[in-house]
């Protein structure tokens, strides 16, 4: 059977598993791994990046699942780094329509690009008003994982309200996420008719019942500084200090700093990013331990 026979949501999963097929891990920041037997990304490796149900995937690739909201397809876009003539044709596909008007975010500051990578050593990433991830170092990804900068994690609110695994990690969510609530508040004072500022605060007040609420106080809030823990699955408990650096050239960008708070903590980031610099930072957790105990 044809294309046109097959119809448009055979067609959407053909397309969706022939991309997925030809696009390798580290096209996404992903490990290859030794043992990888799929040709280019995962079903799973997918669906995580774009904050989807595997299984609900898995019926789209084969066509089975309904209509795909345009946020969704957004998400797998983003996923599969469709170029933006594919991203067309897979709302075209899928929905019969072109996709919503798009932001292309912006390079990085050079001044903040420049500290970002002078401090290999310290977790640090750009961030614009949108809370959109522009630029990051290794050592971010060492602590947050390999996903940070894509997917949900492409936008620190929508990390923080969308992914129930960086919920369970933050010990002190409700103070962070009122905080972020807050700074978009904020931005949208600042920054009125910015369709992608809409569109991340739509994605919100949709998808988390917590965001919306706190959306309707209208609390103004942001913290150039301040104090986390985290609970990391192999570092364990870190305590972590966080500092904004603005840019120097007016494009309301900041660079965002993590230093560790307390010994334990300066030890367990040092050996973090030392194994993902090697590839071994899922195998370390008994040197932390040892490190830990020292």
């Amino acid at each position: 059977m044809n294309d046109r026979q097959n119809g448009p949501r055979a067609e959407l999963g053909a397309f969706l598993r022939a991309t997925r097929e030809r696009t390798l891990p580290g096209d996404v920041g992903l490990r290859a791994g030794a043992r990888r037997r799929t040709p280019g990304l995962r079903r799973q490796e997918v669906a995580e990046l774009a904050a989807v149900s595997v299984d609900w995937y898995i019926r789209l690739e084969q066509g089975r699942a309904g209509t795909p909201g345009s946020a969704v397809l957004e998400g797998i876009a983003d996923a599969l780094r469709l170029t933006p003539a594919e991203r067309e044709y897979v709302h075209l596909t899928a929905r019969g329509e072109v996709p919503p008007r798009r932001h292309v975010a912006t390079a990085p500051a050079a001044s903040l690009r420049a500290v970002l990578d002078g401090m290999p050593l310290l977790p640090a990433y750009v961030i614009d008003h949108r809370l959109d991830v522009l630029a990051w170092n290794s050592a971010a990804r060492a602590l947050f994982g390999d996903g940070f900068g894509t997917g949900t994690a492409a936008n620190t609110a929508c990390l923080t309200f969308l992914d129930p695994e960086n919920r369970r990690t933050q010990p002190s969510w409700e103070q962070f996420a009122r905080e972020t609530v807050g700074a978009l508040r904020s931005a949208s004072a600042r920054h009125r008719g910015d369709p992608r500022l809409h569109a991340v605060v739509a994605q919100l007040l949709d998808g988390s019942p917590e965001f919306a609420l706190w959306w309707e106080d209208r609390t103004v809030r942001e913290r150039s500084h301040g104090s986390k823990r985290m609970r990391h699955p192999v570092g364990g408990e870190l305590a972590l200090c966080y500092d904004q650096l603005a840019a120097t050239d007016g494009s309301d960008q900041r660079l965002m700093v993590l230093t560790p708070a307390d010994g334990a903590t300066e030890r367990a980031l040092r050996l973090l990013i030392a194994g993902y610099s090697q590839g071994a930072v899922g195998t370390s957790a008994q040197v932390l331990k040892a490190a830990r105990t020292a």
